[in-house]
């Protein structure tokens, strides 16, 4: 049996590699924004993985899709919060465009997660 089967996704290793280059992107903020908008990005970054793991952590497979969901769910606050970071000047486009990137393919990766976990049901392989 593994216990963190998580650790091998794909996903879960993306999104990772995400809340790296979000907190190296951050310390380029101006201070001001360290309680606003950093503090919300970094929640919202850090989130990704770790409703991954959580959603792992669950016998179920609804159980599962819902952690999942709340994945989807802030990383699609990364792509707002991102954007407005370089609306703000506080990122280039280009480090935007970058993040997009991870985003879209971190969001195609949940989708086909949680397809294969309706799919598989509770004889998937990932019940601990």
């Amino acid at each position: 049996m593994n216990y963190f089967y998580f650790k091998k996704l794909d996903v879960y290793n993306y999104s990772k590699e995400l809340v790296k280059y979000i907190y190296f992107l951050l310390k380029k903020f101006p201070k001001e924004e360290e309680y606003a908008l950093c503090n919300q990005l970094r929640r919202a970054v850090i989130s990704v993985p770790s409703n991954i793991a959580e959603g792992f952590g669950r016998a179920s497979s609804k159980e599962k899709i819902h952690f999942i969901d709340i994945a989807y769910g802030s990383l699609m606050e990364v792509e707002c919060q991102i954007e407005i970071s370089a609306e703000l000047g506080y990122v280039s486009y280009e480090e935007q465009h970058a993040v997009s990137k991870q985003v879209e393919v971190i969001a195609r990766l949940l989708y086909s997660l949680r397809f294969s976990i309706i799919k598989n049901g509770d004889n998937s392989q990932w019940k601990p």
